[in-house]
């Protein structure tokens, strides 16, 4: 059995003493991508910033690449491997593409600029453009990219379908795809477009409120549309009773 790339065990996290996220189990292995899907305020990108090491854990444990998060820094967990891709790109607007890229890519990295085009050819003539002046299509290749150049291991995405229409989202899913499957990275996706993610993934987990209420393979989530719809709508009652209905 191959080991998790990414192993969250009774999770909790928030700012300060206050909770967001409580008891979240959650595995991400090598080759896969994996969804965290719910509402807004579901406690998403929380998470994310927890198993980053940006925000301490109020609770349970943390494991990246083999190792617990614990009071290590984001900077020592990035090198490990993990890179992530915040929701607001974290691009530097005022520097060219290929500035970006060179910023992103350390000197360990096995992977060049040049590979990494090959994922994204659209950035290839753009490399001299200053990425403020970049559609917002063309920003989130570019912070997609920015990504892989550091040669990571896992990667998180949080939202990269903000802002953008859903036709160029459904351009770049089946990109995050093949990165999984051609690079045997692993995949932990915060998105709001649930049926194209979903259409994507392998596996998903579905929070509300800070509690994961549902689990299991992309293909068994697309079939519970009245559980995520009502995770959606923040609707508790619909939640615990589409639950019960899923196990029965």
């Amino acid at each position: 059995m191959t080991a998790p790339l990414i192993e969250a065990r009774g999770l909790i996290a928030g700012y300060g003493r206050s909770p967001v996220v409580r008891d979240l189990d959650l595995v991400v292995g090598p080759g896969e991508v994996v969804c965290l899907l719910g509402a807004n305020g579901a406690g998403k990108s929380t998470t994310l910033l927890t198993i980053a090491g940006a925000l301490p854990a109020l609770g349970g444990e943390v494991d990246v690449l083999g190792a617990p998060v614990g009071h290590e820094s984001a900077h020592r967990i990035a090198q490990r491997g993990l890179a992530i891709v915040p929701e607001g790109r974290g691009l530097f607007y005022r520097l060219t593409s290929a500035e970006n890229l060179r910023l992103r890519r350390h000197r360990k990295s096995q992977v060049t600029i040049e590979e990494v085009l090959e994922i994204f050819p659209a950035i290839k003539r753009l490399m001299d453009r200053r990425a403020g002046l970049l559609s917002g299509g063309e920003q989130q290749m570019l912070a997609l990219a920015g990504a892989l150049v550091a040669d990571p291991k896992v990667v998180m995405i949080d939202e990269m379908s903000l802002g953008l229409a859903p036709i160029i989202v459904e351009q770049l899913l089946p990109t995050v795809r093949r990165i999984a499957d051609e690079r045997s990275i692993g995949v932990l996706l915060v998105e709001q477009h649930v049926v194209a993610a979903l259409g994507v993934a392998d596996r998903g987990y579905v929070l509300a409120h800070g509690q994961v209420v549902a689990s299991g393979s992309a293909e068994d989530l697309r079939r519970d549309a009245e559980l995520l719809e009502a995770s959606y709508l923040g609707d508790q009652k619909a939640i615990v009773a589409a639950e019960s209905e899923h196990l029965l």
